[in-house]
């Protein structure tokens, strides 16, 4: 695929991982998902295009659809050497073309630095919430309080597939974790638990380790299991061995729209820190 004057679009390829590594590491305007996997590992899945010039990668974005009706921005880097603007219209429009021909999407991206609002503005994305950051530290240790028939122990491999579908459940699509994000996830876990009744999984959290303490990367609950304190019980429990391990620093984030887990978290003793992050949206259609 030829762009302008002596530029060349196409996907990655698995023989541009160190080109693309010295991409991301060097340049002056760089955005990461946040994202389980790191940006290299999505290589081979489409879309990922990079820019190319006389055979030096420039500039490159990479959206793979992941649950399968969502694309994230997970990576966009520009060297510099093609103007920032440019290299997103570049690729932005390659990369959306490539997706309109597979089906309808969301595309998504969170507003990690300044620079990249114009660009998604830019687009036609626009924002309609933000990931609230909350922090609670110096933690005692909170009283476990189990809801009647409900049990916590350690989340195993095998718990995968079905934490998948509570996570499915608990959450519309664009916040949703897929089991391949999930098997992603559950080797970087300090620790992780699942709530249990009636011997079926009906919530779980993972949580994993900063240099700062720790942080709640994901809790979910089964709709029909909600309202019960299981979410509560789930995080209690997590403080009560987060402090038993010395960690003083549990932080986590929700989405500023998800006021039921707002006012639990507030209610277990987490405050905000200021940090609030937009998240931009736009439809992908054929």
């Amino acid at each position: 695929m030829m762009a302008k004057a002596d530029l060349r679009i196409r996907s990655a390829v698995l023989a541009d991982q160190r080109a693309l590594a010295n991409l991301i590491h060097f340049s002056a305007h760089v955005h990461r998902h946040l994202d389980w996997r790191n940006p290299l590992d999505w290589v081979g899945s489409a879309p990922f295009l990079v820019a190319e010039r006389r055979g030096e990668l420039v500039c490159a974005l990479a959206c793979p659809p992941d649950p399968p009706c969502i694309a994230w921005l997970r990576l966009f880097a520009d060297s510099g050497k093609v103007p920032l603007g440019e290299a997103w219209q570049l690729l932005w429009q390659a990369a959306r073309a490539e997706l309109a021909r597979r089906g309808n999407f969301t595309m998504a991206a969170i507003l990690l630095q300044e620079w990249l609002r114009a660009l998604l503005e830019g687009a036609s994305f626009t924002s309609r919430q933000e990931i609230v950051m909350l922090e609670r530290d110096q933690m005692p240790s909170a009283e476990v309080m189990l809801p009647p028939g409900v049990s916590i122990r350690k989340m195993i491999a095998a718990d995968l597939p079905v934490v998948a579908r509570v996570d499915a459940a608990a959450f519309e699509p664009i916040w949703q974790n897929s089991l391949l994000a999930l098997q992603g996830a559950f080797p970087q876990a300090m620790l992780a638990t699942v709530a249990e009744s009636a011997g079926e999984v009906i919530g779980y959290q993972i949580t994993t380790r900063n240099p700062f303490g720790a942080h709640l990367a994901r809790l979910a609950v089964r709709p029909d299991a909600q309202q019960r304190g299981v979410g509560g019980a789930l995080v209690a429990e997590l403080i009560w061995q987060l402090v038993h391990q010395t960690v003083i620093r549990l932080t986590v984030n929700t989405q500023s729209d998800n006021l039921t887990s707002l006012s639990l978290y507030r209610r277990i003793g987490f405050r905000e820190t200021g940090e609030r992050y937009p998240v931009y949206e736009r439809s992908i259609t054929p």
